[in-house]
């Protein structure tokens, strides 16, 4: 790991350790406990923030809310699905202020927002070519990796959120979106400068000059020695499709979804909860294992070989530290996503391109993991009836062409202005926008919470059912 890596790192930890310990320092006693008489459930173990509100459902007709939450949701989509982290910690606020829905249903219809553009740019990547080589656009092996990693940690976000005060939640997102923001504008800000020096290299190569009896000598603007094969957009599609990786992701999908399906009708912490939550670990570590052995014989035969070539897109090396700082990841990032409402792409995204994956091949496997994480929550919602369809589907659709026309546009702007770096600049900025978003929602929410002299410790999670 790079020096900034691990000053990321460190920063991390010591933000989260210094927030929860202040937690746990409140828990002691030092305000009233909750009251028997606001249970925190109504049997929906997909509670956010571990409140419990009555559903708020406005109608859907035209108006300047409407207006308001269409265009900020299709620019929220546009921008969040082209930097790969959905965008979920600016559709909740916008649909709880904006549109006056209830947290629960915010988070759920936020999920139908994710799952929309996350669906429809993924169609868009099928039909891409790889940037530089002839390979999906998509990297399978990191999304075999990351993908039931992610799902896990959405799980025990969601039990998390019964158990953390909500002022907590809210200082552990600004501190996270904080982080990965300045840490992904740095990466970006990085890229264009060596953007700007091969930009530079290549006017020098390519500029003709003339000798001194004003003869034209040359122009470097060579073809390539091996000129890549032209294709058709339907067998760039087949190209990019690998049934046998995408059936193993929908293998865990389905687990998954049938585990929490069943797990909803079973009494919350009685011993058949225990075992259908404890089911997950095992399927999850089963697929990560399976893929991470892969990688890391992969990486030692390579490098018994000399071969120095990248096993994925990813340019770090598959050992094991590596390995399991990719798990701790993946399972950050699906907590953060449980807690939060989103797809845990505000983690992935930024991990991928912090281990040196391209931002194209970056954008296009964090939007591919987030619509199997997205679409299981919008399955887990629907069953529980925790949002209206005809805003749901409105939503989507707004969301499936936000997603489409953002790919669009940014890979036009990139054809034009030949810098990759744009799409970690857009994410950056998304994830700073959702810190803000989320960070003045949340502070004024406890502020409320000090105010009302309500219980700012921990929630003992049974007890909270």
């Amino acid at each position: 790991m790079s020096i900034s890596t691990k000053t990321f790192i460190i920063y991390l930890v010591s933000a989260f350790s210094v927030a929860i310990l202040s937690a746990l320092y409140l828990t002691n006693g030092h305000h009233k406990k909750p009251s028997l008489s606001l249970p925190l459930n109504n049997n929906n173990p997909l509670q956010l923030y571990g409140s419990n509100t009555d559903k708020t459902w406005p109608e859907l007709k035209a108006g300047w809310r409407l207006g308001l939450a269409t265009v900020i949701g299709f620019l929220g989509s546009a921008f969040g699905t082209v930097g790969g982290v959905g965008g979920g910690g600016i559709f909740v606020p916008m649909l709880t202020l904006i549109i006056g829905f209830d947290t629960k249903s915010a988070a759920a219809l936020s999920k139908c927002m994710i799952m929309g553009a996350s669906t429809s740019s993924v169609f868009y990547n099928l039909r891409v070519r790889h940037p530089t080589k002839d390979v999906p656009i998509l990297d399978y092996d990191l999304a075999l990796i990351f993908q039931p990693m992610l799902m896990l940690g959405i799980t025990v976000g969601v039990a998390l959120s019964v158990v953390f005060p909500y002022w907590l939640i809210t200082v552990l997102i600004i501190i996270l979106f904080i982080g990965t923001s300045s840490r992904s504008f740095f990466k970006g800000t990085e890229m264009w400068k060596e953007e700007t020096l091969l930009k530079k290299e290549m006017a020098k190569a390519q500029t003709t000059f003339v000798n001194s009896r004003g003869e034209l000598l040359i122009d470097t603007l060579y073809d390539p020695l091996v000129p890549r094969e032209e294709k058709t957009p339907m067998q760039i599609f087949c190209s990019n499709l690998k049934w046998k990786r995408i059936l193993v992701l929908m293998v865990v999908w389905v687990s998954f979804l049938l585990l929490q399906v069943i797990k909803n009708g079973v009494k919350v912490c009685s011993v058949w909860y225990w075992v259908l939550f404890s089911l997950q670990f095992p399927i999850a570590l089963v697929v990560f294992g399976y893929e991470a052995m892969k990688l890391y014989k992969d990486h030692k035969k390579r490098m018994s070989t000399g071969n120095l070539e990248c096993i994925c897109e990813a340019s770090i090396e598959w050992t094991v530290l590596h390995i399991v700082f990719c798990a701790l990841c993946g399972i950050l990032g699906g907590t953060v996503g449980g807690l939060l409402g989103s797809g845990g792409g505000f983690i992935l995204g930024p991990l991928l391109i912090e281990i040196g994956v391209i931002p194209q091949v970056a954008s296009a496997t964090a939007t591919f993991v987030m619509m199997f994480s997205s679409s299981l929550s919008v399955v887990e919602f629907y069953l529980l009836k925790r949002f209206p369809i005809p805003y749901a589907l409105y939503l989507f659709t707004v969301s499936v062409m936000a997603g489409f026309v953002g790919q669009l546009f940014v890979r036009k702007l990139l054809r034009i202005l030949g810098r990759a770096s744009i799409i970690v600049f857009i994410l950056s900025g998304v994830i700073f926008a959702s810190a803000l978003t989320m960070g003045v929602i949340g502070i004024d929410k406890s502020i409320y919470m000090i105010q009302n002299h309500e219980f700012m410790g921990f929630l003992g999670f049974c007890s909270s059912q």
